[in-house]
């Protein structure tokens, strides 16, 4: 029997062992259901090769042929990966619309005695809920933004609140990127429809009548795009700054970006994007600082002289809806600064 998703918090509900994404790898890795694991019943290759025989011979003969990689690849999944899997298992398999490859899969897995579904409309139906959550209606969550200049522990802050109890959506983490030039993590940035999920995964397990925080961010975290009815609720928000003395906040970002510490030629790579704000004089004193292993020096100047007048420009004179001015940027410090945000907004 098919499955029908109506919501996004439908999946943390059903009463599925687990979901297995039976799509090929190319298709898993630019997006997948939350807690999905990938048994493709065709790869991309044996994919391209059915399309290629349905279009240039007959439907008949793609089916045949589709038929016969499905059974094998079945068979080596069932050897490998499901190998283990009791007898009282029970899967959830969706593909890209609920056709052949999931039906196909199911199907076998049902005659061996697990309780296999589908998912309704596959993986399309599942976007469907994304789309809507993130694109086509306001969010029910009220929305706080945590603001402060670079170097102020805001994504360290935001766990802490976390901590406490509070709601938060992580944009750097779930975008693995930092939000500035320095900003990219050594793994790549997930699809644009990965980002996606991962917000709607976190915002359909909240609680719709308290707040969810988020570190401000522009509208792009690296070369992701938050999604438009979230960023209009950034927009929108109040939002608690923090402030924090030159000093630590050199000192946290030294710390918080040791990869680009230990890459000299990607380092001096982003110093040189910067030419056409601050021109050649001032990037060649920053790059001596970085040849002279002054980090934290480099640090407070990029702060002092690039980031903390491009956010200013961007903040502008909204009021803030409380103010932190920390003496330190150690955990006990955001600790007590993250349960009183959470006092101040509730």
């Amino acid at each position: 029997m098919a499955v029908t998703l109506t919501r996004l918090a439908d999946l943390d509900t059903l009463p599925f062992d687990e979901i297995i994404d039976a799509r090929s790898p190319s298709e898993f890795a630019v997006d997948h259901l939350p807690g999905a694991i990938n048994l493709p019943v065709l790869s991309d290759a044996e994919r391209a090769r059915v399309g290629t025989v349905y279009v240039q011979d007959e439907p008949f003969k793609a089916r045949k042929l589709g038929a016969a990689l499905v059974a094998r690849n079945a068979a080596h999944h069932l050897e490998t990966t499901l190998a283990d899997r009791p007898g009282g298992w029970r899967p959830l398999v969706y593909c890209w619309r609920g056709g052949q490859r999931s039906n196909a899969f199911a199907s076998i897995l049902s005659q061996i005695g697990w309780r296999a579904d589908v998912v309704e409309g596959g993986y399309r139906s599942y976007r469907r809920l994304v789309v809507g959550l993130l694109h086509d209606t306001p969010l029910p969550h009220p929305i706080h933004l945590i603001e402060g200049g670079t170097g102020t522990a805001k994504t360290r802050l935001l766990h802490h609140i976390a901590q406490a109890g509070g709601q938060i959506i992580d944009l750097e983490g779930m975008a693995a990127h930092r939000g500035s030039l320095f900003g990219p993590l050594d793994d790549p940035q997930p699809s644009q429809k990965m980002f996606e999920t991962r917000i709607a995964a976190a915002l359909s397990g909240m609680y719709p009548a308290k707040p969810v925080f988020v570190e401000a961010e522009s509208s792009k975290v690296g070369g992701l795009l938050v999604p438009p009815r979230l960023w209009k609720a950034m927009c929108a928000a109040p939002y608690c700054e923090i402030t924090a003395p030159l000093a630590a906040r050199a000192a946290h970002t030294v710390a918080t970006y040791p990869d680009i510490v230990k890459d000299p030629a990607r380092l001096d790579a982003v110093l040189g994007q910067l030419v056409r704000y601050h021109g050649h004089k001032q990037v060649d004193h920053w790059r001596a600082l970085a040849a002279a292993r002054d980090w934290s020096g480099l640090a407070g100047d990029l702060i002092a002289k690039h980031y903390d007048p491009a956010y200013k420009r961007i903040r502008g004179d909204a009021p803030a809806l409380s103010v932190h001015d920390l003496a330190d940027l150690s955990d006990a410090t955001l600790a007590a600064t993250a349960q009183a945000i959470l006092t101040r907004v509730s």
